[in-house]
């Protein structure tokens, strides 16, 4: 039979592909290798879109040591905590204003069921971790104590729910249980173990990764789910629910196109955001194209996947995989514009990041892996974006908080670190609801040098999609409500330092000032014998003469300018 829909939907993708290369191209501009200048134009009397403070939003899941020993130890421990919730992450969390906070998964979702977790630690059941690692839990992080969590931190909870193995019910009585004020079986039940007032959370995922772990379905089969689903997400009194959808996987473009043409017909769209995920992983492996995208065939020459033991060619190849980010957030952008022009509905990245193997002699269930200067670059290339693309991206966690991929904070009992991409985040914070501005930048590219015996074009032109090079520079920059304007700029060449020249329009410019992330060495990395081995410094290579800056930024560099 001939699919309902399929050839409409297959011309709609086509149209996207088009619109989406015209848009890449009407953007950011690049130059040639052989140009070395390179200039950012800001117009900072313009800009109507604020950048959402959510882009800058977290992810805890129920893996590794990401919650039990990251997050909880206990109201026993000798670690100092409040209620059993760590005082020192708390407070670096802080440090950066952690807007949001994704629990309990990712994959460990959609086998959780949240009445497990409440009522008397020593009467709740022990659960296997199925997904990550086979390790036990005593189901003492539960909900209270993820909300506790959030009240420490004053982040807004987001709430992901178990479609794949739970039941409408299940879902409904949880946000009865948290959300409602009267009285209720579930209020009541929230009453007798502990807390009078109800919670507020304005934050619902309805599932996720439903096209793998959350239960390997089709479009069509998850968009017929979330429907049922999410009719019994309820708006106690006048509090407003965000119910967000199970979104695609990288470049699964039908999955959107399929979801926002089954929710998007009526006066209100039945879904409010939906979720992308997107890791950024060394791969070996060639690029081919398909359907107007690039993609990595796992085959070729090895690569090393150490987080902290690489060269330049995975340096490139990992930073390469990051700007990708842009054209699939475009892709998606546009075949939700198709549904939904008005962008009522946001686009979530709910899981970004770096994806390396897992440190040496650690459960490889456990995702642990250290975190460089590499993924600094990758953490602020990806951010740059995720402000470039505000009016459509609302909301983006990163993977994840603690101890878990591309963390923030790392632990060993007692003892805490931050790692490179917390110091990213604390720079970045600057943006988090400020006006984002139109910038247009024109950047020299950046190749790396072949290694002995590869041919010209060779390995590195095979990984870049037939370009054996990427932009020297990226950037995105805001304006606060006092006016000041923050520039973020990356200089992703490991080797060289890059000369940028930027031209201020719209304002009068008077004093700038900055900070710098960057090392002698790529794989630069905090360790607990020495924490502060990267950490941000002072920037006062730049100067400023009648609205022009000048500066030179370092090679392998995150640099924040403030101008005002």
């Amino acid at each position: 039979m001939e699919c309902t829909g399929c050839k409409a939907r297959y011309l709609r993708r086509m149209m996207a592909g088009i619109l989406t290369l015209i848009g890449l191209m009407t953007g950011l501009t690049t130059l040639s290798a052989a140009e070395s200048t390179n200039k950012l134009v800001i117009n900072a009397d313009l800009g109507k879109h604020t950048i959402s403070e959510h882009i800058y939003g977290h992810f805890a899941e129920h893996l590794g040591r990401c919650i039990y020993g990251g997050i909880w130890v206990g109201e026993n421990s000798d670690i100092p905590n409040t209620r059993g919730i760590r005082n020192d992450v708390v407070e670096a969390l802080r440090k950066i204003r952690i807007p949001n906070l994704r629990w309990p998964g990712g994959c460990f979702a959609d086998t959780y069921h949240w009445k497990d977790g409440i009522g008397p630690k020593d009467e709740r059941p022990t659960i296997v971790n199925v997904h990550w690692g086979g390790v036990t839990e005593n189901n003492h992080f539960g909900t209270h104590e993820f909300l506790d969590l959030c009240e420490q931190l004053d982040t807004e909870p987001v709430i992901c729910a178990n479609v794949g193995t739970g039941t409408p019910q299940e879902l409904a009585q949880w946000v009865e249980y948290v959300n409602f004020d009267g009285k209720s079986p579930m209020a009541d039940l929230r009453r007798a173990n502990g807390r009078e007032e109800p919670w507020n959370v304005k934050y619902w995922g309805i599932g996720n990764e439903m096209w793998g772990c959350g239960g390997d379905m089709t479009p069509d089969q998850y968009a017929e789910e979330y429907r049922q689903f999410a009719s019994f997400v309820e708006e106690y009194g006048d509090m407003e629910v965000v119910k967000i959808g199970s979104g695609p996987n990288s470049t699964d473009y039908e999955w959107t196109e399929v979801l926002m043409e089954e929710t998007t017909s009526g006066w209100r769209p039945l879904m409010d955001a939906m979720d992308l995920h997107y890791y950024t992983r060394t791969r070996s492996g060639f690029r081919r194209v398909s359907d107007n995208i690039f993609i990595i065939d796992r085959s070729g020459p090895e690569l090393s996947r150490s987080a902290t033991d690489f060269g330049e060619r995975e340096w490139f190849v990992t930073l390469s995989q990051a700007l990708r980010i842009e054209e699939i957030i475009q892709r998606h952008s546009t075949i939700m514009d198709q549904y939904d022009p008005e962008k009522r509905v946001g686009l979530y990245v709910g899981e970004w990041g770096t994806w390396h193997s897992v440190e040496p002699g650690t459960n490889p269930g456990f995702l642990y892996q250290q975190n460089t200067l590499r993924d600094a670059l990758v953490a602020g290339v990806s951010l740059n974006i995720f402000n470039q693309h505000a009016d459509r991206v609302t909301m983006a966690n990163i993977a994840q908080t603690v101890n878990v991929l591309q963390s923030m904070i790392l632990t060993d009992e007692e003892k805490m670190l931050l790692t490179p991409t917390y110091h990213v985040f604390e720079m970045y914070k600057v943006h988090q609801e400020a006006t984002m501005l139109p910038a247009h930048l024109e950047s020299s590219r950046y190749a790396p040098e072949e290694e002995s015996g590869e041919e010209q074009g060779g390995f590195f032109g095979r990984m870049g999609g037939g370009q054996n090079s990427i932009p020297t520079l990226n950037a995105s920059a805001s304006r606060d409500d006092e006016g000041t304007v923050h520039i973020t700029v990356c200089n992703l060449n490991p080797n060289n330092s890059a000369d940028l020249e930027c031209d201020l329009r719209g304002m009068e410019a008077n004093t700038v000032s900055g900070r710098i992330l960057t090392a002698p060495a790529m794989n630069t990395h905090n360790t607990f014998d020495n924490p502060d081995a990267l950490q941000p410094e002072e920037f006062t290579d730049v100067t400023l003469k009648e609205n022009m800056l000048t500066t030179t930024l370092p090679a392998k560099s995150v640099v924040l300018l403030t101008v005002e």
